[in-house]
């Protein structure tokens, strides 16, 4: 495997590569502040895959202690979620993200984000806001009085293997680890275990190493009656709003064959919104 890859892109983004990590990394500020806040960031990254690799066998296990930072912020985004079955991995990427942009952001710099494959951290000063876009479409305006800081999205079409049907679940959380952690359990909600149109097969036949082990994941969804899509997507509102309540997740948007439901700070088009 290649070291880490720096790249500036045309429209003048940072695009930063090692391995399995892709960000995009973009920032606004005074000029000489947002040059600095770049060069902190790949000097972050050049160590990121290398600090996970080193604690890889513990960060896959559910209760195995970790030592370095990163693996550290990882274990403490997926620990409110337990007894449920869920691993540090769960929050890989969006704690990536908080990390490079912790190192982006600094004096000078009125805003940032780094997406790390649609998981996103931002940082957002007084008065400001970013728009991001939905993987199903629309998108949500962010604004710093908002506690809002990550958004994630997580689904059994995604990079990551689900035990649920949810084409996808986009969070919105004060930390992108904490929404990459979010997203994955709700995800996991949405289901209809037994359902015949349905296809599972253990994680472990798809990814030998995967922090899943031989747990039955998604990876086939047929057709379903509009019944059973609104019994599934009420299973996932009914996890996002008892998230909510702890303070875990500030909105949620679930997206499943068509259909859409929302809680908390998430605003979409009327048309494909169910509160």
């Amino acid at each position: 495997m290649m070291g880490p890859q720096i790249q500036w892109l045309g429209d003048g983004r940072l695009h930063l590569n090692h391995g399995p990590i892709d960000l995009i990394c973009e920032a606004w500020g005074a000029p000489q502040a947002v040059k600095a806040g770049y060069a902190r960031a790949m000097a972050r990254f050049d160590t990121v895959l290398t600090e996970l690799v080193a604690e890889l066998p513990a960060l896959r296990a559910e209760h195995q202690a970790v030592t370095g930072h990163l693996p550290r912020q990882m274990a403490a985004a997926v620990q409110p979620f337990r007894p449920a079955f869920i691993t540090p991995m769960a929050a890989v990427a969006g704690a990536v993200a908080d990390e490079v942009l912790a190192h982006l952001a600094g004096p000078g710099i009125a805003r940032a984000y780094v997406n790390n494959g649609g998981d996103i951290a931002l940082h957002l000063t007084p008065s400001t806001d970013l728009v991001c876009a939905l993987t199903h479409g629309g998108s949500v305006q962010l604004h710093a009085a908002q506690a809002v800081r990550g958004i994630a999205t997580s689904g059994w079409c995604g990079r990551s293997w689900s035990f649920g049907i949810a084409d996808a679940v986009t969070v919105l959380a004060r930390s992108a680890a904490m929404a990459d952690a979010a997203a994955t359990m709700i995800a996991n909600a949405v289901n209809l275990p037994g359902h015949p149109a349905i296809t599972r097969r253990p994680a472990a036949e798809m990814q030998a190493e995967s922090d899943l082990g031989h747990r039955l994941v998604t990876v086939g969804v047929g057709p379903l009656g509009a019944a059973d899509v609104e019994r599934a997507l009420d299973a996932g509102l009914a996890t996002a709003r008892g998230f909510a309540a702890r303070g875990l997740i500030e909105g949620a948007a679930l997206f499943l064959q068509g259909r859409t439901c929302t809680h908390g700070q998430m605003s979409l088009p009327k048309e494909t919104e169910r509160a």
